[in-house]
């Protein structure tokens, strides 16, 4: 080998080492960070009680905070979008949690949503439904709900709810025409528990009696304990009380370790 070629090959080695790095291989070495949609209620009216209804805020609230310290993406919708209303009951603004969310969110007592039907279900890893009586009234009933949520469970996603966020669950069917919570254990507002509460006769449907009558072995707790149910991929949790842990069984379905 020549010293010419020689010197030729030596420069060519010096100008590769000054080359930088590329975007794409940047970006190889910090993977994105998980993507989690929190889905409130549009619905505001308790049946026909005359009583204000919506979302109950720490529900929302408390998973949002479990979801952001685990690094993760965080977006609400709700079925129709625009503001959503927080249940009144709800507003513990002596509570920290919601007082973040509250400062993050709220505009009065309502946050702002963008409707289900816009989200791309190929750009989030796991879909929660956040309860409060109003969900019992629009959530069954919402295709983007049912369409969203099958299309999350069946790209290997996660699918978690709270309380009375399971009544977006009683509809939801695969590709193979199953029920999603057909054979699976699960937990939500239970029919005792709404008989505490005296609201059995202003709700549309018993949440539990109908995620049994869809094929779902439901696990009770006492009343207003706190009870979460992990089967596959499929996270419930039974009041407010199982908010947060239901939050940390979607983080660590996701495979990151809550604090």
């Amino acid at each position: 080998m020549t010293p010419r070629l020689l010197a030729s090959l030596a420069a060519a080695v010096f100008a590769l080492a000054l080359v930088p790095l590329g975007p794409a291989r940047a970006q190889a070495t910090q993977p994105a960070a998980k993507h989690v949609l929190i889905v409130v209620t549009n619905h505001a009216d308790l049946g026909d009680t005359g009583r204000p209804t919506g979302f109950y805020l720490s529900e929302a609230a408390h998973p949002w905070h479990v979801f952001k310290r685990a690094g993760f993406e965080v977006s609400l919708a709700s079925p129709m979008g625009g503001d959503a209303p927080i249940d009144p009951t709800s507003l513990d603004r002596t509570d920290p949690v919601n007082a973040a969310f509250l400062d993050e969110y709220a505009s009065g007592n309502a946050v702002p949503t963008r409707p289900l039907n816009d989200v791309d279900p190929a750009s989030i890893d796991a879909i929660f439904f956040a309860g409060g009586h109003g969900t019992m009234f629009d959530f069954p009933q919402c295709p983007a709900v049912k369409a969203k949520t099958a299309a999350v469970y069946e790209r290997g996603g996660v699918v978690g709810a709270v309380c009375h966020g399971p009544a977006a669950l009683v509809d939801v069917t695969l590709a193979d025409g199953s029920h999603l919570v057909d054979g699976k254990r699960v937990a939500a507002f239970t029919n005792a528990e709404e008989r505490a509460v005296e609201l059995t006769d202003a709700m549309p449907f018993l949440l539990q009696s109908t995620l049994q009558e869809r094929g779902a072995e439901f696990v009770p707790a006492p009343n207003f304990e706190a009870n979460v149910v992990v089967d596959e991929r499929l996270v419930t949790g039974q009041n407010p009380a199982s908010a947060e842990g239901a939050a940390e069984a979607i983080v660590v379905l996701l495979n990151v370790s809550p604090d």
